[in-house]
């Protein structure tokens, strides 16, 4: 497994806290934004350096992955932009609110230390982005430390950091249309990633309640053999007592056996949950598990393709709701993007990156929508 110097792991508590999906649900949506923005930066900076020849990439780890297995974050800038002959690095940083008095930038990302002093880096620059005003500015880290004080920060637990007052910061902001566009997709994504995630929460639900009726109601509660639910429900309470199996790759073939043409969606859901769960322990895999896992993490995106309907949803049965089966897709579909990025960054698989999240969602617009509805229903009718 790839360790790079550059990074920071958090301790193993920070992801417990969370638990592992909830810590990566909270790293994917900074990711979610990066490559929205990623096209409209790459426009801007030809703008601001009047240069047709520049390419804008996603920078070090961060190219492939958006979290790290074991927790915490990179130090590495969010993008490198190549500029003839030569390289900038870009940090990114966005608002989600305008009444902020503060805009707060990392010491460490804008300056080193150099003897006594802090030293502004050159070889960078920021992109900010004001999310509800649709606003951005580019600013250099000189620039930061010339027009901000360094104090402790509420937000991030009293950390210092450079802090820019508003008023200062509010005179080079520009205004920009087409970032309605983006950040409105940039907000979809962040729903759909939220509405997924719900799905933890109900499953979590059903199987306490089936746990409490063996003493409430005197049931029995049966794990089948060679029944894929029954893996599923093994996986879950595994991975919520934080442990391994032994015979771990063993666990991952079998698994892998479930995957048939006639799964629904809500079979897929748990099969991938299962997947995700016993992969992302897996530090070693042969060349022949990797390209098995490869082959069924591509079948099981054709088949919930395949369950994809024009006006947004996603139908496997009769016996779920639209939206039920949606969200088993999306929780699905989010799960196995994750999976592809981490094969290429941790084994080196060959498989197309994902060039920006939920790309296998047949129509983010149209199913965000859906959501939305059903979620505004649900609420007028409590």
């Amino acid at each position: 497994m790839k360790r790079d110097a550059k990074t920071v792991y958090a301790q193993s508590s920070d992801i417990k806290a969370r638990t592992y999906l909830e810590y990566r649900k909270d790293m994917k949506k900074k990711a979610i934004a990066e490559l929205e923005i990623k096209e409209w930066l790459e426009n801007k900076l030809r703008e601001y350096f009047k240069m047709s020849e520049l390419t804008v990439e996603k920078y070090g780890g961060d190219r492939f992955l958006w979290f790290l297995r074991n927790g915490g974050i990179t130090r590495e800038p969010d993008f490198i932009a190549k500029i003839g002959d030569r390289t900038l690095l870009i940090e990114f940083q966005y608002a989600e609110r305008e009444d902020l008095r503060f805009y707060d930038f990392k010491i460490s990302k804008v300056a080193k230390k150099v003897g006594n002093e802090r030293v502004p880096y050159g070889d960078r620059l920021f992109l900010y982005i004001v999310k509800p005003s649709f606003k951005y500015a580019f600013m250099t880290p000189k620039w930061i430390v010339e027009n901000g004080k360094i104090g402790p920060v509420p937000a991030w637990g009293s950390r210092v950091a450079y802090r820019v007052p508003k008023d200062r910061f509010n005179e080079i902001l520009g205004y920009d249309e087409s970032l309605k566009e983006i950040i409105g997709n940039i907000d979809a994504k962040v729903g759909i990633l939220n509405f997924q995630h719900e799905l933890i929460d109900i499953w979590k639900e059903k199987l306490s309640r089936l746990l409490q009726s063996v003493v409430d109601e005197e049931k029995i509660v049966k794990i089948v053999p060679k029944s894929l639910d029954s893996f599923f429900k093994i996986c879950f309470i595994l991975d919520r007592m934080e442990k391994i199996p032994e015979n771990l790759n063993l666990w991952l073939i079998y698994l892998l056996s479930y995957i048939q043409k006639n799964l629904n969606l809500r079979d897929i859901a748990k099969l991938t949950y299962s997947l995700d769960f016993l992969y992302s322990k897996t530090e070693k895999l042969s060349e022949n598990e990797l390209k098995e896992i490869e082959s069924k993490v591509i079948k099981l995106l054709s088949l919930i393709d395949g369950y994809a309907k024009d006006d947004g949803t996603y139908q496997s049965s009769l016996e779920e709701s639209p939206i039920n089966e949606t969200r088993y897709a999306l929780f699905a579909i989010n799960l196995l993007e994750d999976m592809i990025q981490d094969m290429i960054y941790y084994h080196g698989s060959k498989l197309p990156p994902i060039s920006r999240i939920y790309m296998n969602v047949k129509d983010v617009t149209k199913t965000f929508e859906i959501i939305n509805k059903a979620i505004h229903s649900y609420s007028t009718s409590k």
